[in-house]
């Protein structure tokens, strides 16, 4: 399926994309992220298991068990703290 991939903040800067369309085989945010991951490079450094990011699914925040549909829109972004 595919899915419109969209990253925010450092995981932005880290991958040098701020949007992309992704074919993927992944059925939930979780493998979307892993598939991602699996790229190498930039996308294993910005999205590491390990590392702290949030991830939204048609813009609401979602646990990585979330299932995901043909044309979804997927934000990935680290977590923010304001003042």
């Amino acid at each position: 399926m595919k899915v419109k991939v969209k990253y925010f903040a450092s995981i932005r800067e880290g991958v040098g994309l701020g949007h992309e369309a992704f074919d993927t085989p992944a059925s939930t945010l979780g493998a979307l992220r892993d598939d991602l991951i699996a790229r190498g490079g930039a996308y294993a450094d910005s999205l590491a298991r390990g590392r702290a990011v949030r991830v939204a699914l048609n813009q609401v925040m979602s646990d990585e068990s979330a299932a995901l549909m043909d044309g979804c829109e997927v934000a990935f972004f680290p977590p923010v703290t304001g003042g």
